[in-house]
């Protein structure tokens, strides 16, 4: 039986990644994988959250299943499946002590993306295919080794100045896809494990009251301090996960 550590850390990630796939906390779903790994392997970790991601998305599509914009997912979702592609190809070339490095790195870029901010930099440019492929290619990339594609989507999203319905909806139905093709390569290396998948479907409802709560909450109240706490947080993590990557992968 999992230890009460273990049971706090796992709810804890799914209902914060279940907030953010709503679209009430944005871009905080990419704090899932790193607070996992407190308590299991990196690759493990993401392994048992696919399967929860998908019941995430399941409840997404239903809710905004008539609002996204057909355009993006069709400019975007050829460059995340060869960002999916290459995450596979180099798995296997991957110790987990690197995966555990990348998750820390990618999310210490992440943070710092939201403090500078990079993103209102890049709001001028004018929406085009190979941009939209370019990012559509990292996110794939990032959400298969660590599920954090949010943020690439969003670089290349936020500037469109969606309606937030067409926005959330967009996101959900690409995320969808995304984690549905993550299906075929993870379950040959492995990650879809029978004790993974006991526990994904442990924790599946409470995935299910998170994105319903989240869906709710999202026009009903303001997260502007809670954001902002919770970067700290994650800053935080991700430097203990950086330093325990970079010690693991240097032997340091």
């Amino acid at each position: 039986m999992p230890d009460a550590l273990f049971i706090f850390v796992a709810v804890s990630a799914v209902f914060i990644v279940a907030l953010s796939k709503s679209g009430l906390l944005g871009s905080l779903g990419m704090v899932g994988v790193p607070l996992m790994t407190l308590v299991m392997p990196a690759r493990e970790a993401a392994g048992m959250l696919l399967p929860i991601l998908l019941v995430m998305d399941a409840v997404g599509l239903w809710a905004y299943r008539r609002q996204f914009d057909f355009n993006i997912l069709r400019i975007m979702l050829p460059g995340a499946v060869i960002g999916i592609a290459v995450g596979w190809a180099l798995s296997s070339f991957i110790s987990d002590d690197a995966v555990l490095l990348l998750v820390g790195l990618i999310t210490l870029a992440f943070v710092a993306d939201e403090w500078l901010p990079l993103r209102k930099k890049l709001s001028g440019l004018p929406p085009s295919t190979p941009w939209g492929r370019f990012w559509g290619s990292l996110a794939g990339f990032t959400s298969f080794v660590s599920h954090t594609g949010g943020p690439p989507f969003q670089v290349y999203t936020l500037p469109l100045r969606l309606a937030p319905p067409v926005y959330a909806g967009t996101a959900v139905w690409f995320f969808a896809i995304v984690n549905t093709t993550k299906l075929v390569p993870y379950f040959f290396l492995g990650q879809l494990s029978l004790s993974n998948l006991k526990l994904s479907l442990a924790l599946a409802p409470v995935a299910i009251v998170g994105m319903l709560l989240g869906v709710w909450l999202v026009r009903r109240i303001s997260i502007t301090i809670f954001y902002r706490m919770t970067y700290v947080l994650v800053f935080l993590l991700a430097l203990k996960l950086t330093y325990d990557g970079f010690q693991g992968v240097f032997g340091i």
